[in-house]
């Protein structure tokens, strides 16, 4: 609670360095400020606890999380800097905005009653759709804003009409007494309905198989920046949320006794074959970068979804594949905006002899691209054999053995793009080396392989 009411304290901050005209010192004071905020949330970490009659409540899963999403916005809030560095008049506005979107998805994580989820999934989505239209005289960024408002905001009231029939069924919004009245007698029909509308509401949100058509357009539309937001902490938030949901309001317990178990894993492990299978296949005919990770984010969010297979037991392995993930994608992005900027796209073509001219971030983007394939030492493989491992136990073989397949189609396009650095000419000149860009890189991708080295640093944080 006390995180929460920090970071909201710290988006109010920033605000007044607008009016004080106190723009230059904003990045490094609001980093400062999260890094306090980080510490806090870390004090707060092994504590149990609720506040304002169980809106918010704290535990393990919660401040593990938060931490995630502090330690993404910093990265997030460094590459401002030089993002911003053309338009200084709104760089307060755009990192306040990053800031309460931070309060929304801690929020999400931390809520103890659907009222409170849904003023969280309401501050992050607001915050998504000003930042994606906010090149105002880009015609496509102006389509991505209005695209993302529009479907955002059917996928919100989807979720509402879900919230308001579990409260039909349950009389009440609470997290706690739901999860103990579906413990008791046989429920009524309105719960797992309003449970099947929230959660087609977050696949929406995660950009999973058939609710997908909305993020290539709006990934490749959106400022780069932002695009590297929504790819990275808006899709760990949600994945989160909605691992939480499925697991505190006891949805599968609660369909065991009604015999609809079977049917809910079976549409999980479609969604989930679905989502990989069309991602990666789809990924493999871009030639936007932006696009194809876009498709590489789907593609990820089926992978994501087999821990509802298995909602019980895969907290830790949840929270290690979306460090690795997110971590990997700030290291790519940050390439992303250091190559693509002052250009009109952002295709694989900027990135020829990247090698040549910048080898340092052109290793970086590799890696990164290697850990989101899966391939050793890096995290993005040892959290793929945690999640295989797990659902292997859970007696779900042949989704793994799909899951395996597309981790190897996955490589195609991502070595589309390594070999593009390594083995064409340059074609144009790379000026200036921005220390924030290089920093955020270097230490995202170092974080990445030492949590491919010491896994335990984060599976054992939700034991």
């Amino acid at each position: 609670m006390n995180t929460l009411i920090a970071i909201t304290g710290l988006g109010i901050f920033c605000l007044l360095f607008e009016i004080l005209n106190l723009r230059k010192a904003i990045v490094p004071i609001t980093i400062i400020g999260l890094l306090g905020v980080l510490a806090l949330n870390y004090y707060e970490f092994g504590l149990t606890a609720s506040y304002y009659n169980n809106m918010i409540t704290v535990s393990k899963f919660s401040t593990a999380f938060s931490s995630l999403f502090i330690v993404l916005t910093i990265f997030l809030v460094a590459l401002s800097h030089n993002f911003y560095e053309n338009h200084p008049t709104k760089i307060s506005d755009f990192v306040a905005i990053k800031v309460f979107l931070l309060a929304g998805a801690v929020a999400m994580v931390s809520f103890g009653n659907l009222a409170m989820f849904f003023l969280g999934i309401e501050i992050l989505s607001i915050a998504l759709y000003v930042l994606a239209a906010s090149e105002r005289l880009n015609i496509k960024s102006n389509e991505a804003g209005m695209k993302y408002f529009l479907m955002g905001s059917f996928a919100s009231g989807i979720i509402l009409f879900g919230i308001c029939l579990i409260y039909g069924a349950m009389g009440s919004f609470d997290v706690a007494e739901i999860h103990e009245s579906s413990l008791s007698a046989e429920l009524p029909i309105w719960f797992p309905i309003g449970m099947i509308l929230m959660i087609i509401g977050m696949l929406f949100k995660i950009a999973a198989v058939p609710f997908h058509f909305w993020a290539p357009d709006v990934y490749e539309g959106s400022p780069a920046l932002t695009t590297a937001l929504m790819s990275t902490l808006a899709k760990v938030v949600a994945v989160a949320t909605l691992y939480k949901l499925v697991a505190g309001l006891n949805l599968v317990p609660s369909l065991d006794n009604q015999d609809l178990l079977g049917t809910f894993e079976n549409i999980i492990v479609i969604i989930s074959i679905a989502s990989m299978t069309v991602g990666n296949i789809m990924a493999l005919r871009q030639v936007n970068v932006k696009r194809m990770l876009a498709f590489s984010g789907v593609s990820h969010a089926g992978f994501m979804l087999m821990t509802l297979l298995t909602v019980a037991t895969s907290a830790g392995v949840l929270l290690y594949y979306t460090t690795a993930y997110a971590l990997a994608g700030i290291a790519a992005f940050s390439v992303i905006l250091y190559v693509c900027k002052n250009q009109d796209n952002e295709d694989i073509t900027n990135f020829h002899g990247l090698g040549k001219t910048n080898p340092l971030l052109a290793a970086i983007l590799t890696a990164s691209l290697l850990s989101m394939a899966g391939i050793p030492i890096f995290s993005g493989f040892f959290a793929k054999m945690f999640l295989f491992n797990q659902t292997i136990q859970a007696g779900h073989i042949a989704l793994v053995i799909v899951a395996v397949i597309n981790s190897i189609i996955s490589v195609g396009y991502y070595f589309k793009l390594i070999l593009a650095m390594y083995s064409k000419e340059p074609n144009q000149e790379r000026t200036g080396k921005p220390f924030l860009i290089y920093a955020v890189a270097v230490i995202s991708i170092t974080l990445n392989i030492a949590l491919g080295l010491f896994p335990s640093l984060v599976l054992d944080l939700l034991n």
